[in-house]
């Protein structure tokens, strides 16, 4: 397998491209050779005057044909969308050859995206649809808080539908085999309630004793450490002050809104049960800032970090 690491530039009127040439340009020489930016090279040498950066891309990018390159900075486009999809879609066929140990991914506009015919919800689900998985869970990693979610982007109405005792064992599952493979080697799983206080013994809704403590108990059974259901107005602190190495949320805000809270700039966006590697930042095109040279490439660096840990990660198993 591979150790270098494939950066997809994201929508090319955003950030992606501007974070993407700061973080190249902070390597170390070992690393930038093990760095590959899936992009286009017109809409990087724009960003590399933008940022101010001195930064030699030559045999550094996959360079992806786009009309017009570089677009205009900061505007929504089909254009770009598409371009966006086709830069992801490239690391996946190379990710999937060997080619590249992991994709680590920048920002892209959902908008565009379905402006330019690919109708996803954003990155996971068209790396589910790119690599036939049948599942893939979105984690959220920081230091002292990590949350992997049974649901993300549906409504509130279908989030609860999904929370199926099926589907919130096999969420356990897949974060405490992602923990091992980062080497924690029995990790501690906090499971949080879906209702205000796991509904009071029905008083406020049976969801949580009728699916989740079923899930926990499953899990339980099979070695897993998992515990809850935990009321998610507790649990999430808990899992910060290092009772927990791992918490699973419910439903998309229930897990981002905590772990905002605490590493806005630092969390990472890691896909799990992808048949291949992927983390992300956890942050938008920034089309309002985009080619000012300021955005902040902390959230990519990162991002890196943590991929060349499930590489490194990979080559143990």
């Amino acid at each position: 397998m591979s150790d270098i690491i494939g950066i997809t530039m994201g929508d090319p009127a955003g950030v992606g491209p501007e974070i993407s040439v700061k973080a190249l340009r902070e390597m170390s020489p070992a690393d930038r050779d093990r760095t590959m930016i899936y992009g286009n090279r017109a809409t990087l040498e724009a960003a590399k005057t933008a940022v101010g950066a001195d930064v030699d891309l030559e045999g550094r990018v996959v360079d992806l044909h786009i009309d017009g390159a570089p677009l205009p900075w900061g505007q929504l486009s089909p254009i770009a969308g598409d371009a966006a999809f086709r830069f992801i879609e490239k690391a996946v066929r190379d990710a999937e050859a060997g080619k590249i140990g992991c994709i680590v991914t920048a920002p892209i506009n959902k908008e565009a995206l379905n402006a330019a015919g690919h109708h996803y919800d954003g990155h996971t689900g068209m790396l589910r649809s790119l690599t036939g998985a049948q599942a893939a869970y979105m984690l959220l990693a920081s230091e002292r808080l990590k949350v992997i979610h049974v649901s993300t982007h549906v409504s509130l109405n279908e989030a609860i539908q999904r929370a199926t005792t099926k589907r919130v064992l096999a969420t356990i599952r897949a974060g405490h085999a992602h923990l091992q493979r980062i080497g924690i080697a029995k990790p501690r799983i906090a499971v949080a309630g879906i209702n205000p206080h796991c509904g009071e013994n029905g008083l406020f809704g049976t969801e949580d004793d009728a699916r989740i403590a079923p899930a926990v108990a499953a899990a339980r059974a099979e070695g897993i450490d998992a515990h809850g259901p935990i009321s998610a107005d507790t649990v999430f602190h808990r899992a910060y002050c290092g009772a927990f190495d791992l918490v699973v949320a419910q439903y998309h805000d229930q897990g981002h809104i905590p772990i905002k809270l605490v590493a806005f700039d630092t969390a990472v966006n890691v896909s799990v049960e992808l048949p291949i590697d992927r983390t992300s930042v956890d942050h938008g095109t920034a089309f309002d800032i985009a080619g000012k040279g300021i955005a902040n490439h902390n959230n990519l660096h990162e991002a890196i970090a943590y991929a060349r840990k499930l590489v490194a990660g990979r080559k143990r198993v």
